[in-house]
């Protein structure tokens, strides 16, 4: 009995001291683990752990610089953005060899951003005029400019823009190619159309647009179509003539992997482009568009398995009715990838107007989830835009953008607003202008027709609804003769 209440206890004893090890042991492993997390979460550099993209950064859980400065422009927690980063709801285009680039990310939840196109042509090539374009836009808040250059020194161009640009830049490789190997589209090859790509990732582009969404399959659904206005991209255009001239496979479709592992390599975004874009509202979301659309969800799926950043460009023309729907499908074909607009522009008929007619459907198509506008000009159909085509653009783009935004709800957009009214209310007109998306422009207006009473306008005069309320409400009399 003594024997077996000792062997007992020890046993109790035994147990007991084992069982606190244990717990020991899986609470330090715990703390370990937590302690790990937190450096994890917290890790701003390439010595712990290596990346090559942003993706591939916050699918690490490591916060980048280019992360930091993309949350601080957002006024958000850098936290908030990484999930959405390594899912491909957010991209933050930022190549390694931009230096000086303040980085901007484009997707859900963050205000909607707007590009500038630009460059020199074979019938407007003068660097300068260009570069003093890219100067003036960088100047009146332009988030992004794409370098459309198609011929002489286009890498030259490219380089000098990359290097004055905070902001990031894109371009589109097939127009580089044509014009940089100054031979005819059939005998260019498909290597040499990836070397083009590689080139402007060395040079520091931040996204390119590539068009791979047009294969021989969509381009057979694209000819048993009876489109109005055929294909109206240029890269598109381009692609599947040189298509039909060879009967090769779209080269960037076919050597996507290549793509993929150059914007690996520099971190470039791949902007999907939309070859077979509607060119009027009669050609709005048919089977072509929809088709290419369904391929470019697939090939977003191949990039992210690379770790690649991922755009998605849209329409195009579209009625007013169709623009919603066409933001949802998107989103659902694609994943949840930023989307990329141009206008939607709403009408045809509006030559010489289409700043107007783009930011009509941009500020729709930003209310109902997309993520990026690209300008319209009024000289959209007509002519390479000069500097008061290009002002008049971005201040019609940005307009857009931001009713976009107070729709969309996002943080911070109605505070722009509410200053501008309050300076309204107290007739602070120095406030106003300042507020003002163009400082200049309602500054000449004033300044142009002077008010006999200082605190009204030329319209209304004494009888100025503001003045008067203002005047009333504080016990003042009102005198309007």
């Amino acid at each position: 009995m003594l024997f077996w209440l000792i062997h007992t206890g020890k046993l109790i004893y035994f147990y007991y001291h084992a069982r606190r090890m244990i717990l020991s042991f899986v609470l330090f492993r715990l703390l370990k683990v937590n302690q790990g997390l937190a450096l994890k979460n917290s890790i701003n550099t390439e010595d712990l752990m290596h990346y090559n993209t942003q993706m591939e950064a916050a699918r690490q859980g490591i916060i980048t610089e280019q992360l930091k400065s993309a949350a601080k422009n957002e006024g958000r927690d850098f936290h908030d953005l990484l999930s959405l980063v390594a899912q491909g709801k957010i991209a933050i285009p930022a190549n390694k060899n931009h230096t000086n680039l303040k980085p901007a990310g484009i997707g859900q939840g963050l205000m909607t951003k707007i590009n500038v196109n630009l460059g020199i042509s074979k019938d407007c090539k003068c660097f300068e005029t260009e570069m003093n374009k890219a100067k003036k836009a960088i100047e009146l808040g332009a988030d992004a400019i794409m370098d459309l250059s198609s011929y002489g020194k286009t890498r030259d161009f490219r380089q000098e823009l990359i290097r004055i640009s905070p902001v990031m830049i894109g371009t589109v490789p097939i127009y580089d190619a044509v014009g940089f190997y100054d031979k005819d589209l059939a005998t260019i090859s498909a290597e040499e159309f990836l070397e083009v790509v590689l080139s402007h990732a060395e040079d520091g582009v931040d996204f390119m647009t590539i068009h791979a969404g047009i294969n021989r399959a969509t381009a057979e659904r694209f000819k048993k179509s009876g489109r109005l206005t055929n294909i109206v991209s240029r890269g598109g255009s381009l692609l599947f003539a040189w298509m039909e001239l060879t009967g090769n496979e779209n080269p960037f479709y076919e050597h996507f992997d290549k793509v993929l592992a150059i914007c690996n390599k520099y971190d470039v975004t791949i902007s999907l482009g939309d070859a077979c874009r509607p060119g009027s509202i009669h050609d709005s979301t048919d089977p072509s568009q929809i088709e290419e659309l369904i391929v470019l969800g697939e090939l977003t799926q191949e990039a992210w398995k690379k770790n690649v950043q991922v755009m998605i460009e849209g329409p195009g023309h579209m009625a007013i009715n169709e623009i919603e729907a066409n933001m949802i499908i998107q989103k659902r074909l694609c994943h949840g990838a930023p989307f990329y607009v141009l206008g939607p522009i709403v009408t045809d008929i509006a030559p010489g107007y289409d700043h107007i007619t783009s930011a009509i459907g941009g500020a729709i198509a930003a209310a109902s989830g997309a993520d990026f506008l690209c300008y319209v000009t009024p000289a959209e159909h007509l002519r390479l835009p000069d500097y008061e085509d290009m002002k008049d653009g971005i201040i019609a783009a940005k307009i857009a953008a931001h009713a976009g935004d107070i729709a969309k709800g996002i943080n911070g957009a109605r505070d722009w607003d509410y200053a501008m009214s309050e300076a309204r209310r107290n007739l602070d007109w120095n406030t106003m202008f300042q507020l003002a998306v163009d400082q200049e422009k309602p500054k000449k207006y004033r300044e142009s027709s002077k008010p006999e009473i200082e605190d009204s306008c030329t319209m209304c005069g004494k009888m100025c609804a503001v003045r008067n309320m203002n005047s009333i409400l504080s016990g003042k009399p009102v005198n309007i003769l």
